[in-house]
């Protein structure tokens, strides 16, 4: 039934596809050129976009994660050298507050909806004329006016509490 050589002659691509017996019996072996639309199918494409997919994607997960865990880490580093750090308290003065307004929005079942946080600043200046700014609380923010001065109790690059000096307007004399 089967003869030794088959010639199909409808071949699209005008290329002869030859099939041979291999000699074990097992296996059918191509010779000759090959049409592009035979390797890949329909369904999977032989282009290079098709094929980088998997790792495109792959590598689209590794760097998110990456970021993830280096914000983790990094977060972890300024914790634990706030904490090695000594509870410092010096004069200073409130030179700058800033306020930082984050907006989230989505869609979820037709439903909008919206997030805001913010994060507040404030600049203290030493004695030494050295300026440092901390993230503080809505509270503390909202206590605090330019050109205070007091007493900063700070460790590391965290704002502990500001003890503003009396006012010689609220002092008995």
């Amino acid at each position: 039934m089967f003869e030794d050589e088959m010639i199909f002659e409808d071949d699209p691509s005008g290329d002869d596809i030859v099939f041979e017996d291999d000699p074990s019996g097992d296996d059918i072996v191509f010779e000759g050129d090959v049409p592009d639309d035979v390797s890949g199918g329909a369904f999977f494409p032989d282009d290079a976009l098709f094929n980088g997919m998997p790792t495109f994607v792959m590598l689209f997960f590794v760097i998110v994660i990456g970021i993830f865990l280096f914000s983790i880490f990094k977060g972890i580093g300024t914790w634990s050298k706030n904490e090695q750090s000594p509870r410092l308290s010096v004069k200073a003065k409130v030179t700058g507050k800033r306020t930082n307004v984050h907006r989230h929005g989505g869609h979820a079942h037709e439903h909008h909806h919206s997030h805001t946080s913010t994060t507040y600043y404030v600049t203290f200046q030493f004695e030494s004329t050295d300026r440092s700014e901390f993230t503080v609380s809505g509270r503390e923010y909202g206590m605090l006016a330019e050109g205070d001065e007091g007493m900063l109790t700070f460790q590391g690059t965290r704002f502990l509490d500001f003890q503003r000096n009396p006012s010689e307007e609220h002092t008995d004399a």
